[in-house]
């Protein structure tokens, strides 16, 4: 009988312990993955300015490739049209082969990359999901446009300015198809404003 304090104590703070443990562990799970990325190639490349500086190119590129593929899925759910449909397809496609050439690259130069869905992408996504029918279709195609000008731009300066020749290579490869999603959204915005659909 005198043992049960003592094995109750120790019970009780395995509890406490575990309880603490989660609540660290809740406090991590809600860092921004590409932030986390980040503050893991900072340590990193603490003495390496411009590996650091080229690092938050590819940080860039795969949380957009993220965001697109979520996007294009959910397109392919919940468009109306069968343009838009058709287009979410070919984000999920041509992002999922963006985001292993950039994985690819990241891993050669010992770069962390976000592993989930950023807190920004996540947003644009119930933002978008909080749509329905032709309202759905528009929204999906006005973020299309804004999402691959800011993109291109990024990449654009990627392509002249990363300090690493197989940076700007990358990214100079990146922009071909960029601008050929940005051309084909603005195409189809423009239907879908002249259609008033």
């Amino acid at each position: 009988m005198k043992k049960t304090p003592f094995f109750s104590k120790i019970f009780m703070g395995a509890a406490v312990l575990s309880l603490s443990l989660g609540t660290v562990s809740c406090k991590d799970d809600k860092n921004d993955p590409a932030e986390v990325a980040e503050e893991q190639n900072e340590e990193k490349f603490d003495d390496n300015e411009a590996k650091e500086d080229d690092s938050e190119y590819l940080v860039m590129a795969a949380e957009v490739d993220m965001k697109e593929i979520e996007l294009g899925k959910l397109a392919q759910q919940k468009a109306t049209n069968a343009d838009v449909k058709a287009y979410g397809q070919m984000m999920v496609t041509e992002h999922q082969k963006a985001s292993d050439k950039t994985k690819e690259l990241a891993q050669k130069m010992n770069v962390s990359l976000p592993m989930a869905l950023t807190e920004k992408g996540q947003e644009a996504y119930d933002d978008l999901n909080d749509e329905t029918g032709m309202d759905f279709d528009k929204k999906y195609i006005d973020m299309m446009v804004d999402g691959h000008e800011k993109t291109i731009d990024k990449m654009e300066d990627a392509s002249e300015n990363a300090n690493s020749e197989e940076v700007r290579m990358w990214a100079a490869n990146m922009l071909p198809t960029l601008r050929q999603h940005l051309d084909r959204a603005k195409q189809l915005k423009e239907q879908m404003d002249n259609n008033n659909m």
